[in-house]
C-alpha cells in the first residue's frame, strides 16, 4: 500500500532527489555464505584522521596541532604514539579488549585534485582511475560476485542513491530507516517556489500528500499547499533528532543476526573546514555511538565473527587553517571494530610530520592504500584468492604484506 513515506521515496520533486539530503542514509544488505559478517561505514567529507588518532609521539607533531592536550580531558594514550580524540573515549573498553584497532597514513591512490565527488567515487569503486567516465560497479559488489551462493535480503531503497559500493551486477537489496527519511531545506525551498508558479503542481502534490498520508493528518485535496509545506518541515525536524546511528545500528543489527553478512551505510559531518573542534567532536561521537551499538546488539558468538571497517575518501590538512578547521588533504585514518579483529594496535608504517616528510608539504603522507587493509579483511574473512582480490575486486592492486589484521 502507498503509504506518507512510501510517496516521499518515490517523489523526485522535479529533480530534486531525496539521496541528496544529507538527512537520508541508504543502508544496504547483501546474505553470503559463511559466518563471518562485514560491515563498511563510509564517512563522507574527508576524516581528520591526525585528530581522531593523534601521533603525539611524532616529535612535528605538537608544531603542527599546538592545541592537542593529551591527557585529562583531552586526548586519551593508547600506545605512548598515539592518543584517541575525547569523542571516542567510549571506545576505549573495545581497545582493552581487542575489539578496536586502526590504520594510520592511508589513502585510496585518488591524489592532488582533493574532490569530494572524486574522492568517493575511488573509495567506493575501488579503482585507481576513474578517467573514463564509464558507469562501474563497487568493490563490495564484485566482492559478492566472487561468492557462490551469495543471495539477496529483502529491502527497502529510499532515493536514487545506490551506494555505489555495493552497486553491480550481484543483486543486493536496500533500506532506508523511516526516522532518517526528510527532505533538504534546498528541496523544501524547491518545492515552494514551484508550487508558487505552477498552481497544478501544487494540487498534485496536495493530492499524492493526500493519498500518501498514513499518519492521521490527511491534507484536504487543493486546498492546502502551506500544510503540505508545514507536514514535509516536521519530517525534516523529526530527521534531525539524536539517535538516527543508533537506531540504524540497531536494524543492521537485527538483519546480521539473519542472513545478512554485508552491510554497508555512512555517516556524514566530516568536512571540517572551521570549528574543527564542534564538528569534528559531534561526528566522532556519531561514529562512538554506531560502533557501540552494534557491539551491544550482536550476540557475543556474532561479534566474534563480525569486522566493522569506517573508511574516508582522504585526510585533511597537517596545519589548522584561519578558521580552526581543516583543509581537504590526502593521508588519514580508517577505524576497526568487531570480535573478529586483532585490536589494540595501531597498523601503520609511519612516515613522520616533519615539512620535508608531508606530501605536497601539507599533508600526511601515505604510506598504504587503504584498498590493501580493505583486501587482506576480505582475504581472511570470506577466503578468497589474492589474485582474485589484486585482479577483481581492487584491479590493479598491490596487496603487499598482510598487515595480520584480524584474530
Amino acid at each position: 500500500m502507498l503509504n506518507r513515506r512510501a510517496f516521499l521515496t518515490r517523489s523526485a520533486l522535479v529533480g530534486c532527489s531525496l539521496a541528496a539530503s544529507p538527512l537520508v542514509t541508504p543502508v544496504t544488505f547483501a546474505a553470503t555464505p559463511g559466518d563471518h559478517r562485514l560491515v563498511v561505514i563510509l564517512l563522507r567529507g574527508g576524516m581528520d584522521g591526525l585528530a581522531a588518532l593523534a601521533p603525539y609521539g611524532d616529535p612535528g607533531f605538537a608544531a603542527l596541532r599546538p592545541d592537542v592536550q593529551i591527557g585529562g580531558d583531552g586526548h586519551v594514550d593508547l600506545d605512548g604514539f598515539h592518543a584517541l580524540h575525547p569523542a571516542l573515549r567510549p571506545l576505549l573498553p573495545l581497545w582493552r579488549e581487542g575489539h578496536l584497532a586502526a590504520a594510520h597514513a592511508v589513502s585510496t591512490p585518488y591524489r592532488d585534485k582533493r574532490s569530494h565527488f572524486d574522492g568517493q567515487d575511488i573509495l567506493e569503486a575501488g579503482i585507481a582511475d576513474l578517467s573514463n567516465g564509464l558507469t562501474r560497479d563497487g568493490w563490495l559488489n564484485r566482492m559478492l560476485q566472487h561468492m557462490p551462493g551469495a543471495g539477496t535480503q529483502t529491502a527497502y531503497a529510499v532515493g536514487s542513491d545506490a551506494l555505489s559500493i555495493l552497486a553491480g551486477s550481484a543483486p543486493v537489496g536496500r533500506w532506508t530507516p523511516e526516522a532518517d527519511l526528510a527532505l533538504s531545506p534546498q528541496a523544501l525551498n524547491l518545492a515552494e517556489m514551484v508550487m508558487r508558479d505552477d498552481p497544478a503542481m501544487a494540487a498534485a502534490l496536495a493530492e499524492a500528500y493526500q493519498l500518501a498520508d498514513s499518519d492521521g493528518d490527511a491534507l484536504a485535496v487543493g486546498g492546502g499547499q502551506a500544510e503540505m509545506m508545514a507536514m514535509m518541515r516536521e519530517d525534516m525536524r523529526a530527521s534531525r533528532q539524536p539517535g538516527a546511528e543508533t537506531r540504524l545500528a540497531e536494524f543492521v543489527a537485527a538483519r546480521l543476526k539473519e542472513e545478512a553478512r554485508v552491510a554497508a551505510f555512512s555517516i556524514n559531518g566530516w568536512d571540517t573546514h572551521n570549528d574543527q573542534a564542534r564538528g569534528l567532536g559531534r561526528a566522532l561521537s556519531r561514529l562512538s555511538d554506531t560502533l557501540l551499538t552494534l557491539q551491544a546488539e550482536l550476540p557475543g558468538p556474532v561479534w566474534q565473527r563480525t569486522v566493522v571497517v569506517a573508511m574516508t575518501e582522504f585526510g585533511r590538512t597537517a596545519r589548522m587553517n584561519g578558521t580552526r578547521g581543516t583543509d581537504h588533504g590526502t593521508g588519514g585514518a580508517m577505524l576497526l571494530a568487531g570480535g573478529a579483529m586483532r585490536g589494540g594496535r595501531v597498523h601503520a608504517d609511519w612516515p613522520g610530520l616533519a615539512e620535508s616528510d608531508l606530501y605536497a608539504r601539507r599533508d600526511l603522507m601515505p604510506t598504504r592504500d587503504v584498498r590493501a587493509h580493505a583486501g587482506w579483511l576480505i582475504r581472511g574473512m570470506f577466503g578468497l584468492e589474492a589474485g582474485v582480490i589484486e585482479r577483481d575486486i581492487f584491479p590493479g592492486l598491490s596487496l603487499g604484506t598482510d598487515p595480520g589484521l584480524l584474530a
